[in-house]
């Protein structure tokens, strides 16, 4: 597991831009990297609007949000439409950056166990540096959570 402090690990991946996208493209600039589920459900769908509804105050901070989960390009290009996200969600298809990030685990749901995404939260400086990591996130509040702690430490 990553920790506050270290360097965050470059990645490469196909993106809603239609290009490639690598952390180490915002260099200079804060980044939000926050890692969910899956497209479409109802705690990604309003983690992804608090984030598009919040996302030109993250502007103002220059700061960056990139939302990573294992659906392919194509689902999360339905998912930005239909919410009309302006951020890139990136295609995580085969969980590479997710386990480099510690956050592909084993999980429970109604008695079966798979792997998948545990919603986490990385704030990660124009230097490359983890700055804050939010694992475990519970969607309400999150967003202003994660604004509040840029603007008061990395401004």
């Amino acid at each position: 597991m990553l920790s506050e402090g270290q360097k965050a690990p470059d990645f490469t991946l196909p993106s809603t831009t239609g290009e490639q996208i690598s952390l180490s493209d915002f260099k200079g600039k804060n980044v939000v990297l926050y890692f969910y589920p899956k497209d479409m459900t109802p705690g990604c769908t309003t983690e992804a609007c608090d984030f598009r509804d919040a996302h030109s105050r993250f502007q103002d901070l220059g700061t960056v949000v990139l939302g990573v989960s294992p659906d392919p390009v194509e689902r999360h290009q339905q998912f930005t439409d239909k919410h009309q996200l302006p951020f890139p969600l990136l295609a995580d298809v085969d969980h590479e950056v997710a386990e480099k990030y510690g956050v592909w685990k084993l999980k429970k749901n109604f008695g079966k166990e798979y792997m998948g995404i545990e919603r986490t939260t990385f704030v990660i400086d124009g230097d490359g540096v983890i700055r804050k990591i939010w694992p475990k996130v519970k969607v309400n509040g999150h967003v202003q959570e994660v604004y509040d702690f840029i603007k008061e430490h990395l401004v």
